[in-house]
Formats: C-alpha cells, sequence, structure tokens
C-alpha cells in the first residue's frame, strides 16, 4: 500500500501489458524522471519492473543513487509476473487480463 511502481520497458513493452497502475518511465528517462514526476516519491516505497529485472535492477540503482530511499526492484519482472498468472493491464482495454505466461 502506499507503493509507486515505475516500469521501465519500452512503450510498446508497456502497451502489450503492465501491472494496474504502474507509471511508465522508459529506461533512458529514469535519471530525468527522478528530479521531475517521480520527485514526489522520495520517501515512498518505489518498486520497479521491466521484462526480466535487468533494466528495473538498473533503475532502481540511479534512484537510490538520487536519493529515493526504499526503492525495491521487481525480482523476476514480468516474465515472473505472468508466471504466477497475476494480472496484467492492456493499454486501451481499460481491464485486467490474465496472459497465462504468454507475451
Amino acid at each position: 500500500q502506499g507503493a509507486v511502481l515505475v516500469d521501465v520497458r519500452s512503450q510498446a513493452e508497456f502497451d502489450s501489458g503492465h501491472i494496474l497502475d504502474a507509471r511508465h518511465v522508459p529506461q533512458d528517462q529514469v535519471a530525468q524522471a527522478a528530479e521531475s514526476t517521480l520527485k514526489r516519491f522520495k520517501d515512498k516505497v518505489v518498486i520497479t519492473s521491466c521484462e526480466s529485472g535487468m533494466r528495473s535492477s538498473a533503475a532502481a540503482r540511479v534512484l537510490q543513487a538520487q536519493g529515493f530511499t526504499n526503492v525495491v526492484n521487481l525480482r523476476g519482472g514480468l516474465q515472473a509476473w505472468r508466471a504466477e498468472n497475476l494480472p496484467l493491464v492492456k493499454e486501451g482495454s481499460g481491464k485486467s487480463r490474465h496472459d497465462g505466461g504468454k507475451a
């Protein structure tokens, strides 16, 4: 509760399915967003995510370096999320969906 989810995948990846209420910030824009749109979340739990957990791990390090105090990476990324059959929102549908591990 009260956590902010930051999805650092590309726009196309994000549009194909993302976690409900995720904020889309492409990986190459994380440092800039840390100083602008994400700045107000410095003292909140920030969860970074990507497809496998690699890009979001790097993004988490950037946020920590910028003074974010409680940053965690979604281990295994969206691949692990899908493997657990957890819901995703597809851009334009406005509905949650389970894609059963299929990309």
